[in-house]
């Protein structure tokens, strides 16, 4: 939310005047209007977040202008804990006519939650399992994660959860029958299906959960033998928080996860993350030094054929498409816009959720530089993807290009684009 700060407009005027800008330069340079800059000078209007962002690099703020006018938002707490959890339960329900869920819990808690009067089925799996079984069950559970991540780039999440989380329960219940070698593979590969379940519940809309789910990933790698994983559990925690724009606890927990023991592809996402909080607080230079950093990490990764893909598949340039992201948020759209053009002319068709995430910040910096016919037409041929992947993130980014937007309400591309797109801002974020 945008905070009245009469200390923020006051060094607004001070730095548009020691760069000799009058009101109407400063309006042609960011595209808000001159009443609006005025009001906010004058402690009458609060700034919004990209208005803060835009007048930063126009003035050569260097951040001090963001920190300035950043509002103070309590961190949300990403600590490692299980909270005590037996997870000797877990509980699914699927509904054909309403909302699912799913709820972990001790025995004895779903015990005395009168769990024992339900009608159960009997599943068994108690018996060994002959080595030849272990090994085609890790075949076809590897096979059908593939599967799984490829159905994420065009489904809403809702559709995924439940054949994931059994998948991944599955396994985790498997590898006890299993022999050592096997075992550990059952459990690394569950691991990963843990994780991408935590990410699919953040683009669902809770936060709480997903980290959760990133802890049960961390869990369950660290019983297969591979505490890599640990580290990259920084990483998507970093994600939680940098769309809480928290960026203080992003750059802390994405510079952790830069060990030197850690295999470069997630020391490589983790100083792309870092690259973002530094874009946050609008220090370009330490976003740029991140950003070379993650590069040099990519350059040394195995590529091992066959081996599952750690973060997003759908990049052909993660560093370069994250730079486009990190440019918005530095106030520098027209930069942003060019450089995510070049980068989603490599995205395939088929990563329907990777093309709308970086899409709609395409439109948001063509928006923020004043090039309103060209953010309404890059933005509608994006809705039905919008309307099809259901992503709180992406709406987060959705809800900015809407309120850019409505400060042109005359325009006719602006009044045909409005209606869809307020309904589609309305998807709930945590």
């Amino acid at each position: 939310m945008p905070l009245l700060s009469t200390a923020f407009g006051e060094e607004l005027r001070r730095r548009r005047l020691d760069a000799g800008l009058s009101l109407t330069a400063l309006s042609a340079a960011v595209h808000y209007s001159k009443a609006q800059l005025s009001k906010v000078e004058r402690g009458i209007k609060a700034p919004s977040r990209d208005l803060v962002r835009l007048c930063d690099a126009a003035l050569r703020a260097d951040g001090a202008l963001i920190a300035r006018g950043a509002a103070s938002i309590a961190a949300a707490p990403v600590g490692s804990g299980s909270g005590g959890i037996d997870e000797e339960e877990w509980t699914m329900q699927l509904s054909p006519d309403g909302p699912s869920w799913f709820q972990p819990a001790g025995r004895r808690q779903a015990v005395s939650a009168g769990a024992a009067s339900l009608l159960r089925l009997q599943m068994g799996g108690q018996g060994p399992v002959s080595p030849a079984a272990g090994v085609g069950m890790l075949e076809a559970s590897r096979s059908l994660f593939t599967h799984y991540r490829r159905l994420g780039q065009s489904v809403e999440p809702g559709f995924l959860l439940p054949g994931l989380i059994a998948q991944t329960h599955t396994l985790r219940e498997l590898s006890a029958h299993t022999d050592g070698g096997t075992r550990q593979e059952l459990l690394a590969l569950g691991s990963r299906y843990a994780e991408y379940v935590g990410w699919l519940v953040q683009e669902s809309g809770d936060d709480q959960a997903a980290l959760w789910w990133t802890q049960r990933a961390v869990d369950l790698a660290t019983a297969s033998g591979d505490r890599d994983l640990g580290g990259y559990a920084l990483v998507r925690r970093a994600l939680v928080t940098l769309y809480q724009d928290d960026a203080e606890q992003t750059v802390a927990l994405a510079q952790r996860a830069q060990n030197g023991a850690l295999p470069p592809r997630i020391r490589g996402l983790a100083a792309q993350r870092e690259a973002q909080g530094h874009a946050l607080t609008g220090d370009r230079d330490a976003c740029l030094r991140a950003l070379d950093r993650a590069r040099g990490f990519f350059a040394r990764q195995d590529d091992s054929p066959g081996a599952l893909v750690i973060g997003s598949m759908h990049l052909p340039d993660s560093v370069g498409m994250v730079t486009g992201w990190c440019l918005v948020d530095l106030g520098r759209p027209g930069e942003a816009a060019e450089e995510l053009d070049r980068q989603l002319a490599l995205v395939s068709d088929d990563a329907l959720r990777t093309r709308v995430r970086y899409g709609v910040r395409r439109a948001l910096a063509y928006a923020a530089s004043g090039q309103i016919d060209q953010a309404c037409a890059l933005t509608e041929p994006l809705l039905d993807g919008v309307a099809a992947v259901r992503s709180a993130t992406v709406t987060i980014d959705l809800r900015r290009l809407a309120r850019a937007l409505a400060r042109y309400p005359d325009h006719p591309s602006v009044r045909q684009l409005g209606p869809r797109l307020g309904t589609l801002s309305c998807f709930p974020v945590s």
